[in-house]
């Protein structure tokens, strides 16, 4: 069928499609005449979200939220809300809204449930797509209920809100106040253990303990160094003063010693002398030779007791070598111990100072949310209140109009057609090709006025015979 066929079908068939158009156009508009006028009142709100976690502080923009603005009209279309506004209204108050209760669920079920949804039927929250406006409207048949019931849920909207924010954070309190107190309790506990260590330990400054001992320390490893060398001196002297003691330069620098060998050599001296004037056993000879041999047992007497010094001192200093070794040990000892100390204390200490930042950490959060679990304002704010509408926002005459035309011409389209297809008719020599199956080779054209009398006077001889 091409477009020349369905002209002709259309011309054809032209009163079924006016019939169907026009029926179409009548019925949509006196259905829309005879419908009810519903009214339609708008609330427009601003939220201002900031973000805040109640439990860890932590402010995230509303922007960076996904779905945030969803969220609201979710919870605006909450039974939550609408049964906030059913209270509000004093719904279940009414006696005819009891009575229309019962008629429709037998007196079964919620009555205030039951409205909510009523009211959520008739209620469309639009959000804005780049602001953070959100619009409210109530489809109403009485204009200034439509407007009430719109600012009723923005009211009960902002107190959900507040409820949503507060009860959190009312929590979070509870929850910070406990742990609170177990900080506390912590903090005590560390703070009682270091105390009594320092007392154990009689521990007051354990630096300055530790710099005073580290102090002594040293000095006891330097004068054990010089007694050492002390010692290491004195044995070598000693070795030295084995025998006569001739070897040894302390022996040797005596002056007493050194007075006796004098004495001695001079006494060899007057000896030899004598010994060439008179003979052996000459009284001179006999006394100076006697003189002699004191004189050596006195060398003798008094190296032994140079060398004895020197073994005594020497023995000195080993046993002062011995005792600052002793001291020494002792006092690294102590100093150990101190270091041992200190590393407990300041395990101690951290101990003390991390329960510190605990407790105050939990205790500022503490604070913050005490105040938000206190607050009595929301961030959502009215920008537009609902006013009664002047027109009513259905049925939309002109729209439904425009609507019909649209459907009556396709309705009137779809009639001709069918009626078509179960009658149908040559048109146009395509019909006829396509029904015989064969070409048009020629076309004959009639006189329109002389097939008109003809066909007149074919039907009035019919008649007369």
């Amino acid at each position: 069928m091409n477009f020349t066929q369905l002209l002709l079908i259309l011309k054809a068939r032209s009163k079924i499609i006016l019939i169907a158009f026009g029926l179409t156009v009548l019925t949509t508009l006196i259905v829309s005449l005879l419908l009810p006028k519903s009214y339609t009142a708008t609330t427009s709100l601003v939220l201002n979200y900031k973000g805040m976690d109640p439990v860890t502080g932590l402010a995230l923009p509303a922007q960076l939220m996904p779905g945030y603005m969803a969220t609201q009209v979710d919870i605006i279309t909450s039974r939550n809300v609408a049964i906030k506004v059913v209270d509000q209204l004093k719904f279940t108050e009414s006696e005819k809204a009891k009575e229309q209760f019962n008629q429709a669920t037998q007196g079964v079920g919620d009555i205030r449930a039951w409205f909510a949804d009523l009211l959520l039927q008739n209620l469309n929250v639009k959000p804005s797509r780049e602001s953070s406006v959100l619009e409210i409207s109530f489809r109403g048949s009485d204009p200034e209920f439509a407007a009430i019931v719109a600012n009723a849920f923005a009211k009960a909207y902002q107190q959900t809100n507040i409820e949503l924010k507060v009860e959190p954070a009312q929590k979070a309190s509870e929850f910070l106040g406990e742990q609170t107190r177990m900080l506390r309790e912590n903090l005590e506990a560390a703070q009682a253990k270091l105390s009594k260590y320092q007392q154990e330990k009689g521990l007051t400054s354990v630096m300055g303990n530790l710099d005073v001992e580290s102090a002594r320390l040293n000095d006891l490893s330097s004068q054990l160094v010089m007694a050492q060398s002390q010692a290491y001196e004195a044995n070598s002297r000693q070795q030295r003063t084995r025998g006569t003691g001739d070897d040894s330069p302390d022996v040797a620098a005596n002056p007493v010693v050194q007075n006796l060998k004098i004495d001695i050599v001079r006494a060899e001296s007057k000896l030899s002398e004598l010994s060439q004037r008179v003979g052996l056993s000459h009284p001179h000879y006999l006394s100076a030779n006697a003189e002699l041999s004191k004189l050596k047992s006195q060398l003798l007497e008094e190296t032994s007791k140079a060398s004895r010094t020197i073994g005594g001192t020497a023995h000195i200093h080993q046993q002062r070598e011995a005792e600052l070794r002793a001291a020494l040990a002792a006092q690294k000892a102590r100093v150990l111990e101190l270091n041992l100390s200190r590393d407990q204390l300041a395990v101690q200490q951290r101990d003390v100072e991390n329960a510190q930042r605990a407790l105050d950490a939990a205790s500022q959060r503490l604070t913050q949310t005490t105040l938000e679990g206190n607050v009595n304002h929301t961030d959502v704010a009215v920008l537009n209140p609902a006013i009664p509408p002047q027109d009513h926002s259905s049925p939309k005459i002109m729209l439904n109009m425009l609507l019909s035309i649209f459907l009556g011409t396709m309705l009137g389209v779809g009639f001709g057609l069918l009626a078509e297809m179960m009658d149908r008719r040559v048109r146009s020599r395509e019909d006829v090709s396509e029904l015989l199956q064969i070409p048009v080779f020629a076309l004959i054209e009639v006189n329109q006025a002389k097939n008109k009398k003809f066909m007149w006077l074919s039907r009035n001889l019919f008649k007369v015979a």
